[in-house]
């Protein structure tokens, strides 16, 4: 018998999941609920399975419930859910928040609940893009073992590939998909920002950057970081960091914070591939923990 499921929270991740499961007969996806009506019956709409609930005292007793609100108003559905008396001894509650650990269903266990977070590292901007190529997605799993017995093998159906959190670290688990996600996207609008800086129209300036970027996340994933590595600081090449930090410095001295700060990290990966001398190395770290002057400084 296909257990039941009921979503709270009608986001990207939300139809994704809904939509996944109830195509491929994994869960019976049964009531929707959102904080706004008009998006829990889109969510059944692009699902198509399942019925809009209003409220949460509209819900029906289901085996397992999936937690999809934004990350803040976790704890709170879940203690929403806990108090309308839905939940049942042995039902599997999970949220699928990257930063917070499973114990934050408290209410939910209280019910007698089993809890976990599972967190697909994949990032959703277009649900119906995302339902075609979920498989293969990694999914991090923490919590309850017999939620855990539920729910991987639900989420390896879909063709994800699950490993285990320690619960302790989830925040910096997750502030590492936040920095090279989000942050790769920031990084390569601050290149496009400098690209335009030297009289590039954007849409030239991407262009420029598409196969440049591309090459080097196909270089670091078969190489590695250290070996991946190019430029002048993997070429030791002091002089060009020097006048690469000055301009930018006078320019935008935030890009150039950026700048010295991820060269910090680029000279340790420099010493880890071991073709640049020492002095060489201590140069540049002498070159990018110094605080030039700005044009306005130095104009005093």
């Amino acid at each position: 018998m296909v257990s039941t499921l009921n979503i709270i929270g009608a986001g990207k991740l939300g139809r994704t999941l809904g939509r996944l499961w109830a195509r491929n007969g994994i869960f019976n996806v049964q009531d929707v609920m959102a904080a706004r009506t008009n998006s829990a019956a889109a969510a059944v709409a692009f699902i198509g399975a399942g019925r809009v609930a209003e409220a949460m005292e509209q819900t029906r007793a289901a085996d397992v419930w999936m937690l999809t609100p934004s990350d803040d108003r976790i704890v709170e559905c879940c203690t929403a859910l806990a108090a309308c008396g839905r939940l049942r001894a042995g039902d599997v509650v999970f949220h699928c928040c990257g930063s917070k650990a499973a114990s934050v269903l408290v209410a939910a266990t209280r019910a007698g609940a089993m809890v976990a977070s599972v967190h697909p590292v994949k990032s959703i901007a277009d649900p119906a893009q995302a339902v075609q190529s979920f498989a293969g997605t990694w999914c991090g799993a923490e919590g309850d073992a017999v939620a855990l017995a539920v729910l991987k093998p639900a989420f390896e159906a879909l063709g994800a590939r699950m490993f285990n959190i320690d619960p302790e670290g989830k925040t910096i688990y997750h502030a590492a998909s936040v920095i090279v996600c989000n942050y790769l996207t920031a990084l390569i609008e601050t290149g496009a920002r400098c690209y335009e800086k030297a009289g590039l129209e954007r849409e030239i300036a991407l262009q420029v950057m598409e196969p440049l970027v591309r090459e080097t996340l196909d270089n670091v994933f078969r190489l590695g970081t250290a070996a991946a590595l190019t430029g002048p600081i993997a070429r030791g090449d002091h002089a060009v960091v020097a006048r690469q930090l000055e301009a930018l410095t006078r320019w935008q001295p935030d890009i150039a914070d950026i700048y010295r700060k991820l060269g910090a990290v680029a000279v340790e990966l420099a010493h880890v591939r071991g073709n640049v001398q020492g002095d060489a190395l201590a140069e540049l770290s002498r070159i990018l923990s110094s605080k030039l002057p700005t044009m306005t400084q130095r104009e005093k």
